[in-house]
């Protein structure tokens, strides 16, 4: 996080502390609120109930059809036990399917079903569209530059991440 903010200099109250309005950690944690806020409202008015991890699987799973759960996580750098839950909901919605590998007969992959397919296909403008409005304090310069310096800042730490990104697609940061 530190380097997003090359000149951060946090407020200290009078009694020494730092102000918690002016702390990267809490201004991350706000945004990830917003954001969410910003989702669920564009989903619910566009009349879709899927969750930002959700579309993330579901979109992952567009790109990578017949990964297992423990590589869908990593593709979405999400926890390993809890993608079960989210694959789950996925599936009993219709959006995902469930199939025995070709490769191991225990395992399972995952693909998503024409239902998911469709979904995303409709999902995906309002989620692109919805990017401004999760930024909207800022102009098309500076949304460019704070997403550049997220994204250095996301990849420098990826390893002390507890579910890091592990898409072989993508350069990630080893910490």
């Amino acid at each position: 996080m530190i380097s997003i903010l090359v000149n951060y200099r946090a407020r200290a109250y009078p009694s020494g502390m730092l102000d918690l309005h002016e702390m990267p950690g809490h201004l991350i944690r706000r945004l990830h609120q917003i954001s969410v806020s910003v989702f669920a409202g564009a989903m619910r008015r566009a009349g879709h109930d899927l969750t930002p991890v959700q579309f993330a699987a579901l979109s992952a799973l567009a790109r990578n059809p017949g990964v297992d759960q423990a590589t869908l996580a990593g593709l979405i750098a999400y926890d390993r036990v809890t993608i079960g839950g989210v694959v789950d909901r996925l599936e009993a919605k219709g959006l995902v399917e469930r199939d025995v590998s070709a490769r191991d007969r225990r395992a399972r992959v995952l693909r998503p079903t024409r239902a998911g397919e469709a979904l995303l296909a409709e999902a995906d403008p309002v989620v692109r569209a919805l990017q401004d409005e999760i930024l909207s304090g800022l102009d098309p310069a500076e949304r460019t530059e704070l997403v550049r310096l997220l994204r250095k800042a996301a990849e420098a730490g990826n390893a002390r991440s507890r579910a890091p990104l592990q898409d072989a697609g993508r350069r990630v940061g080893n910490g």
